[in-house]
């Protein structure tokens, strides 16, 4: 699968880069490719440092001007003119989104996807990396939202919380099993 991973460009601390290491890691080994913004900085170093440790294969999409900040070597880069054909081609290229901690351009990312979510313009599967509890006051909001008849769908079948990267693969594999089975 090509899972697509929205997080932030920031150096932050290893209560951040480590699960964020961790699950580039268990996606290179399970065979799986990283699709993400491109970027050499960050957490998104992070995540394409330990894919390209495991063996695995990378995605990049990111925007010109931030062309001088992308990572050399991966399998393909592509750039685009506006942040709105990144967000385009990342949604094209995804077979699954997983949203790490990450600040305004990952929540605009996130917000985007569920919003076609919401209007049934694409199925894919969106996961919250709920590292360190940080998106615990995102899922009280949507809870809010659906609670109060914002949602025009489950919130179950908009947005998966998962505490920890293992999380993420025992969701994938729940998901697959239960489409199997069908």
């Amino acid at each position: 699968m090509n899972i697509c991973v929205f997080l932030s460009a920031t150096n932050l601390d290893e209560r951040y880069a480590r699960p964020v290491r961790d699950f580039g890691t268990l996606l290179a080994e399970y065979g799986h490719t990283l699709v993400w913004g491109g970027s050499n900085v960050g957490l998104m170093k992070v995540i394409a440092d330990s894919v390209a440790e495991a063996g695995g294969s990378m995605i990049g999409v990111s925007v010109e001007f931030l062309s001088h900040i992308v990572r050399p070597g991966v399998d393909e880069m592509i750039v685009t003119a506006d942040l709105a054909e990144r967000k385009e081609l990342l949604r094209e290229k995804a077979d699954v989104v997983v949203v790490a901690p990450g600040g305004m351009g990952t929540l605009d990312e996130t917000t985007d996807i569920l919003e076609l979510k919401n209007h049934y313009k694409t199925g894919v599967p969106v996961i919250m990396l709920n590292t360190e509890g940080f998106y615990n006051g995102l899922r009280e909001q949507f809870q809010r939202m659906e609670q109060d008849g914002f949602l025009p769908i489950p919130l179950a079948e908009l947005v998966h919380f998962a505490d920890t990267e293992q999380d993420v693969f025992a969701y994938l594999d729940s998901r697959a099993e239960a489409a199997a089975a069908a």
